[in-house]
């Protein structure tokens, strides 16, 4: 057996360099060809890369293009027309809701000039009163017409008509039934008489019943006040004629039934309170006594200012309106959401009852801020009298002397509260 020697060191043969030096020669024949193929793939790549649209040889970058049909004339006519039809389309939307709010501005524009006219200090400019002549040949009728123009107040003297009387116009809106002359006529009209006159048709009225006559009639010959007011409510039906008589300086004023009117009528009474219940009854014809054209003139002035406040009040007690009638009564207590104002409704509420003033009412609600808290008061106390009596001590400030609110009160109160009766009287 022969031994094995292990050599220490490597021992490198000729042949093995000779394969190394081969191995490096292949070796680097192989990078040769690669960086020789990597050239020629750039080399030849760029053209290929130009047709995709990428850089160019030199660096300069190509857009690439896309191969689109053109459009023909038609399709090019079209889509301009179909754009401006659209363009035309919204600027007539435009224009017809520019033209819409203007329309709803002006309807509301109209609506509150309308709500102005109709307000009793601009309503009253439009009334006219019409005066009969007849009534100027008696020289008390300057006080009337001074006081006209003196308030600014649109009057005319006519001759025709109801003799004696006092009518009024007024101008009327575009809105309202008008005639020819653009005026509207009230159904209120007044007939101012003298005494003697009243005699006059008291005894007229006397003799046609006496003869049986027919309520309503035109009687022949006639030459009274009565007769005329017959035939003027005959012709003129849905008018409230009221007569004034002028007693004399040496009566008084009053009413017919009291004792001084007795006295002025002494022998005519019962005849005259016959022809009174005759006109109220079947004519609507009421008949007031007065003491001098100064009374007439206050009676004139009133009903005036009346007429001028009626449009006024009819839209404010419509229902379907939202607004009411200036004043601190008629428009209400506001009420917030956190509850501010409710104070001032509790004390409205207690107010509200008849006889209470303003000082009674917070004297209540200062002690019990709410109905609530009032009502649980109520309950804790054991009888019925001593929750009637329990706002009786109340004391109610103001005033010279110190008062209490009373049981009367106290009463009414408690009863308003816990009164399951609806047609129960508080008072």
């Amino acid at each position: 057996m022969s031994a094995v020697h292990r050599a220490n060191t490597w021992e490198i043969s000729d042949s093995e360099n000779e394969s190394d030096d081969i191995k490096a020669s292949s070796s680097s024949c192989v990078i040769l060809d690669q960086n020789t193929s990597i050239n020629e793939s750039n080399t030849s790549s760029p053209p290929a890369r130009a047709e995709d649209g990428s850089i160019s040889p030199e660096g300069v970058k190509i857009s690439g293009r896309r191969r689109t049909r053109r459009r023909t004339r038609e399709e090019v006519l079209e889509e301009l027309e179909t754009r401006t039809a659209a363009k035309e389309r919204r600027r007539e939307e435009k224009d017809k809701l520019k033209e819409k709010k203007l329309q709803e501005q002006q309807i509301r524009k109209e609506a509150a000039e309308r709500l102005n006219l109709l307000k009793p200090e601009n309503f009253i400019k439009s009334l006219t009163a019409h005066i009969h002549a007849v009534l100027l040949q008696d020289a008390g009728c300057d006080v009337l017409l001074r006081t006209l123009d003196g308030l600014q107040w649109r009057n005319r003297i006519e001759n025709q008509g109801l003799p004696n009387s006092i009518r009024w116009t007024q101008q009327a809106l575009q809105t309202e039934d008008e005639d020819e002359d653009g005026v509207i006529e009230e159904d209120q009209v007044l007939m101012v008489i003298s005494h003697n006159e009243l005699e006059d048709m008291v005894m007229s009225h006397k003799t046609v019943t006496n003869q049986s006559a027919l309520t309503g009639d035109m009687y022949e010959g006639a030459e009274s006040q009565l007769d005329h007011l017959y035939k003027y409510l005959t012709r003129t039906a849905g008018k409230v004629v009221t007569i004034l008589v002028m007693i004399g300086h040496q009566q008084r004023s009053g009413s017919w039934g009291e004792d001084d009117f007795d006295l002025h009528l002494d022998q005519h009474h019962l005849d005259t309170e016959e022809l009174l219940v005759h006109l109220q009854l079947y004519w609507n014809v009421a008949v007031h006594f007065l003491f001098g054209w100064q009374e007439v003139t206050d009676h004139v002035v009133a009903l005036t200012k009346a007429l001028s406040k009626r449009p006024y009040k009819a839209l404010c007690g419509d229902p379907d309106l939202g607004f009411c009638m200036d004043g601190s009564w008629s428009a209400g207590v506001r009420v917030d959401r956190d509850g501010h104002g409710l104070a001032q409704v509790w004390t409205r509420q207690i107010q509200q009852l008849n006889r209470v003033s303003p000082a009674m009412a917070k004297a209540v609600t200062s002690a019990y801020s709410s109905p609530s808290l009032l009502l649980k008061a109520y309950e804790e106390l054991p009888s019925e009298e001593e929750r009637r009596r329990l706002l009786a001590d109340l004391t109610v400030v103001g005033g010279a002397k110190e008062r209490r609110v009373g049981p009367e009160l106290a009463g009414r109160v408690h009863r308003l509260l816990t009164s399951q009766n609806p047609h129960l009287l508080l008072d």
